[in-house]
């Protein structure tokens, strides 16, 4: 093996790809293969290593200590502007005439203001994405997800496989593992879905996982089921929106009971797409467990929060004094706030369809692969323009953020290659309360994902993105 500038050689690469794919398969750094049919419903069938990046992306440490520091305030938010109902049925008033997803959330959330009902108990746990900006230098938010955090177990790994690798690797690499912070993120939600399960003080319960018909990331899943069960005996059973309706009953105590068996925490990895509500029995389960007493994470409020047009309604002046009082902590959160748009703003619109490139036209939805870039977006805001009536309030304008392309080793299904690339950075938060006291409001973790720079969308599971941690360097 041998360098080239500090470079390793194509053979030194080719030997790192096959240690680190070989180091995934035994260390769980798996996920099922599309290619098997079954893997995606029967575990132990099928499985790859999850597509990785040989080694860590670099960040100044400056930006990744702002980023921690944003996730508690983050966490604060998201459950003030929960509380305020009326702020969230006016926001996404419009949205509903044209969303029939949105729309259906907003039903259930009306039912749950009229019923008066309270969430005493309230758990979080969420994503904050960042892009750093090249041009403005700037590290800015990309979105906030409250539902179906994904990766908090994989991401946890690939932090081990990175150390590892730099340490064996270390004199061929001049690289310092110690540079790569620790990801507890798998532990820590663990934790907090731990923490919310005590606060019931039920022994015989369990928590419930709400999870997707067929899902090949299951095994990122499962490693908090492991947790769960390994360091605080809570037990954890898994179910579809569609099993929960034919097996879930609420008491008159308001008890959810899934199979026989009592339900105090309901975690949903699944419930965030249209596509999980085929048909009424999944809307009817969602709307079941909204009414019991089990803790929901998130619950339907929270749920909403993380749509992209109350983003965009938090970014307006003075909207966030509204839930916080704190001026320092506004100002460190206005700081990595993107340009957020209505389409109600007639000339935002008209900039972005003379100048496409420069903005993203964004959809309420979750998961990857929804959002709009480029000549599309002019395409698609002409057309809006031409339906007219509230068609525009589907979707948000959002400034197109272009971070710096580096040069990175790819690995997926066995295969190294080179690209450029660029990097997202989320940070997980945890915020568990109960009335007046908060439990748990911290960072928890971090998911770093890379991607080619000519790919416009950045998701893992959908298939855009690789896995990777982070180098802190001091510039």
């Amino acid at each position: 093996m041998s360098t080239t500038e500090g470079k390793p050689d194509a053979d030194a690469v080719e030997e790192m790809a096959r240690e680190a794919a070989a180091w995934c398969a035994m260390h769980g750094l798996v996920v099922g293969d599309r290619a098997d049919p079954r893997s995606g419903t029967v575990p132990g069938v099928g499985l790859v290593h999850a597509p990785i990046s040989l080694l860590p992306s670099r960040l100044p440490e400056s930006f990744w200590s702002q980023a921690c520091e944003l996730a508690p305030l983050f966490n604060e938010l998201v459950d003030r502007v929960s509380l305020d109902g009326d702020f969230l049925q006016d926001s996404l008033s419009k949205t509903r005439q044209v969303d029939d997803f949105t729309s259906r959330l907003l039903d259930i959330h009306r039912k749950m203001m009229d019923a008066n009902k309270k969430e005493n108990i309230r758990l979080g746990l969420h994503r904050s994405d960042y892009m750093l900006d090249s041009e403005t230098n700037s590290l800015l938010q990309i979105e906030l997800n409250t539902i179906s955090v994904s990766f908090p177990g994989l991401c946890s790994i690939v932090t081990e496989l990175h150390r590892t690798l730099i340490n064996q690797y270390g004199n061929l690499l001049c690289l310092d593992a110690k540079r790569v912070p620790g990801n507890e993120a798998s532990r820590q939600f663990a934790k907090a879905l731990a923490k919310a399960w005590d606060e019931f003080n039920v022994d015989s319960a369990v928590v419930m996982m709400i999870v997707q018909p067929e899902e090949r990331n299951m095994y990122d899943q499962y490693w908090l089921v492991k947790y769960l069960r390994e360091s605080h005996g809570v037990t954890t059973i898994r179910k579809t929106l569609s099993e929960v309706e034919a097996e879930g009953r609420v008491l008159p105590d308001g008890t959810l009971v899934v199979n026989d068996r009592k339900v105090t925490v309901v975690y949903f990895r699944a419930g965030y797409t249209p596509n999980d509500y085929p048909s009424e029995a999944e809307w009817s389960a969602r709307l079941l467990m909204e009414q019991s007493s089990a803790v929901k994470c998130p619950s339907i409020s929270y749920h909403l929060v993380g749509t992209k047009k109350i983003q965009q309604e938090l970014a307006k002046p003075n909207v966030l004094e509204r839930f916080l009082e704190n001026k320092e902590e506004i100002a460190k959160l206005r700081q990595c706030f993107a340009g957020l748009w209505s389409l109600d703003d007639e000339e935002v619109v008209k900039s972005a369809i003379e100048n496409p490139d420069l903005f993203v036209l964004k959809p309420q939805r979750e998961g990857g692969g929804n959002n709009i870039y480029g000549l599309d977006v002019r395409e698609a805001l002409i057309r809006l323009k031409k339906e007219g009536g509230d068609a525009l309030s589907a979707y948000i304008l959002m400034q197109r953020i272009f971070p710096k392309a580096s040069l990175a080793s790819l690995v997926r299904g066995g295969v190294c290659h080179e690209a450029l690339t660029v990097s997202e950075l989320g940070i997980y938060g945890a915020y568990l309360r109960n009335k007046d006291k908060v439990i748990i409001n911290d960072k928890c973790g971090y998911l770093m994902r890379t991607k080619v720079s000519s790919s416009d969308e950045g998701g893992v599971a959908a298939g855009f993105a690789v896995l990777d941690s982070l180098y802190l360097t001091d510039k």
